[in-house]
């Protein structure tokens, strides 16, 4: 058991921040906090006044293999940047030897950043993915991880798909049992067909009986662009969210990324079967031809988490994030187009604050995935965050009496990078940070 002295900020609702300042936190042997408590007296760890406490950070959407290209590539419509980008590196990481740098190298990436939760989209072969799920256990990071399955014949290419439905349920089983067998205590895996325009009729079917007989999470995309709408609509005659419903994909805690164009229904449908959206701002500015209205998703009472789409998202850090959902947030209620009279511009009641984005990144993610995380609580594990505010060179800093824990957290949020993180745990064991510990 070790002690925790620190100032906590975190949103145990989505529009309320809780300051808890200089509290004791009592984390045991088993990676929970089992007390929390105000009062002086010894601790293994006083963060001090200048740092500040954070649950860790929830990622609900991430390809693993793109991280090589993070940053670059982001010209091209959806389509065209995963035929002519994408397929081909993540066809590379299907070779164990570069994939394994990729993984060890972006994970330690994440961490830094407070990332202490990951769901990965992997590659379509079995052993790199398995790769990724041992090196999350490794390092310490809480991961959902995940074999892409796709084999349609017309839209995706032939280097780079299962052989056919048959071959792809069964290689997701064979790695659901593989990363069962690691038998970490933070690492799933999580179903994960790639979306309904790369995955037959019979695949998306064969998926979603295992998800039903193995009872794992699933991924997929949803909706994400008018391309990817519009695919559904055509194929199928109904939308993204209902075909997946029709092949048993729609579960509890499926996590459907983007859902840019998503109707009533489709929110729903969601919310009926407690499944919700991963909010990836910073890609769907470049590929989604919308913007998810995430304030309208919540009120129809899905859950909706915050993911960085790496890399369609060209920033790691989740904290970048919840700045960018809240920008996001005031286009769509504000409107882009001036030549628009104001009162038509826009979509009313849209925006959300710094509180809610925050909240999406933590509990909002955890409520996604079905886990205890995102908040810092007694019985919830010691995922945590710890940010320094007067880090010399930083942007990041506390202005005296200028600044309340409110204006602080807004700061944190908005302006903390990986060197301003001084500590990131996961379940009770620190994994990242710029403190020194002898």
């Amino acid at each position: 058991m070790f002690t925790v002295v620190a100032t906590v900020l975190q949103t145990p609702t989505p529009d309320r921040l809780e300051c808890l300042e200089r509290v004791r936190i009592e984390v045991g042997d088993d990676g929970h906090v089992h007390a929390m408590s105000t009062g002086a007296g010894p601790a293994d760890v006083d963060l001090g006044d200048d740092t500040v406490l954070l649950p860790g950070l929830v990622d609900t959407h991430i390809h693993a293999p793109q991280w090589p290209q993070l940053g670059t590539g982001l010209d091209l419509p959806l389509e065209q940047w995963l035929h002519e980008y994408t397929f081909p590196l993540e066809r590379r990481a299907t070779e164990p030897a570069f994939a394994q740098s990729v993984w060890d190298d972006m994970v330690a990436v994440l961490l830094a950043h407070g990332t202490t939760t990951a769901v990965y989209f992997a590659t379509v072969d079995v052993e790199t993915t398995t790769m990724l799920a041992r090196t999350c256990a490794a390092a310490g990071q809480r991961a959902f991880v995940g074999r892409v399955a796709m084999d349609h014949l017309e839209t995706t290419p032939p280097w780079y798909r299962d052989f056919d439905a048959i071959a792809g349920v069964e290689a997701s089983a064979r790695s659901i049992d593989q990363i069962v067998a690691l038998d970490s205590a933070l690492v799933a895996p999580i179903i994960t067909p790639r979306f309904t325009p790369a995955c037959t009729d019979a695949l998306l079917g064969g998926l979603g009986e295992l998800a039903e007989a193995t009872q794992v999470r699933v991924q997929t995309h949803c909706s994400e662009s008018d391309w990817q709408h519009h695919h559904a609509r055509d194929r199928f005659g109904r939308s993204d969210t209902a075909v997946l419903d029709s092949f048993g994909l729609l579960r509890a805690n499926t996590v459907l990324a983007h859902g840019d164009h998503l109707d009533a229904t489709d929110l729903g449908s969601l919310a009926a079967a407690r499944a919700g959206v991963a909010h990836c701002p910073l890609s769907n500015a470049y590929f989604a031809n919308a913007v998810f209205p995430a304030r309208r998703a919540l009120s129809a009472g899905v859950a909706v988490g915050l993911g960085s789409d790496i890399a369609g998202g060209s920033s790691p850090g989740l904290l970048s994030q919840c700045a960018h959902a809240v920008t996001a947030s005031r286009y769509l209620e504000d409107g882009v187009d001036a030549t628009v009279a104001p009162s038509a511009r826009g979509v009313a009641g849209s925006r959300l604050s710094i509180t809610t984005a925050f909240h999406m990144a933590t509990l909002g993610g955890a409520r996604l995935l079905g886990t205890d995380t995102g908040l810092l609580a007694p019985g919830r594990p010691f995922d945590a965050v710890a940010v320094a505010v007067d880090r010399s060179g930083s942007a990041l800093r506390q202005w005296g009496d200028l600044d309340d824990h409110h204006r602080v957290f807004e700061k944190v949020v908005r302006l903390a990078g990986a060197d301003d993180i001084t500590d990131v745990w996961v379940a009770g064991r620190r994994v990242a940070g710029t403190r020194s510990v002898a």
